[in-house]
């Protein structure tokens, strides 16, 4: 599996974070959404235009139909660009929207699973990776067929308090130099210190709230190792 070589920025989205514009602000839609799901779209729109390397679209608790229609809305704003879309636990929503990949949590299917059916369907190019809290389950998802992981909480951030306390900096140089695969920082990176996740090894960084601001993405394109 060919990952870039580049510093991989990706954008994990959560809607739930928006500031729903009124009614009139909204551009028409074929179907009425819901608010903060207009939102998104604009959103992603926005980290395409900025060059943003990966999108996960993370909406664990959209309707089916919803989320499919966000999927394929995002893959088809991202041809000929360089940008891949992964969808986060969903197979079957990533393979209707013929998105880049999936992204694997603690409860999604097995890593093993989804291992298999990449090599019996031939999709060698679909991306699978995995979310991973310890040295431990890193050293697992790499050998077990993952493209690439994400570690974390790195810092301290309220949406990765349940994942208990932040890992640190010398936790993710341990686990960037224990696997062979890209490892992604995640849980409270931001514009100061995702240089020191870059220098610990990190082959990229994943955020929310980071790259739901366009401006902010250029400036971290802008980061030099």
């Amino acid at each position: 599996m060919r990952i870039e070589r580049n510093p991989i920025f990706c954008y994990v989205t959560d809607r739930r974070t928006f500031e729903v514009l009124p009614a009139s602000a909204r551009p028409k839609r074929d179907r009425v959404l819901l608010p903060e799901v207009d939102s998104l779209y604009d959103s992603i729109s926005r980290a395409i235009a900025a060059g943003i390397s990966w999108i996960q679209i993370r909406e664990k608790d959209l309707d089916t139909r919803t989320l499919l229609e966000v999927a394929r809305f995002g893959v088809a704003k991202s041809h000929g660009t360089s940008t891949r879309v992964l969808i986060n636990d969903r197979l079957d929503v990533a393979l209707a929207a013929n998105a880049a990949g999936i992204h694997l949590g603690e409860k999604s299917l097995p890593l093993e699973v989804v291992v298999e059916w990449r090599r019996c369907s031939g999709q060698t190019d679909f991306l699978i990776g995995v979310s991973c809290h310890s040295l431990e389950a890193a050293c697992a998802a790499a050998t077990g067929g993952a493209d690439y992981i994400f570690f974390g909480p790195v810092f301290a951030t309220p949406s990765k308090a349940a994942f208990g306390a932040p890992q640190g900096i010398d936790r993710l140089r341990e686990v960037c130099a224990s696997v062979k695969i890209p490892v992604l920082a995640i849980g409270g990176v931001n514009l100061e210190n995702a240089r020191d996740c870059l220098k610990a090894g990190a082959s990229g960084i994943a955020a929310i709230r980071l790259f739901q601001n366009a401006k902010e993405t250029v400036e971290l394109k802008r980061i030099s190792l």
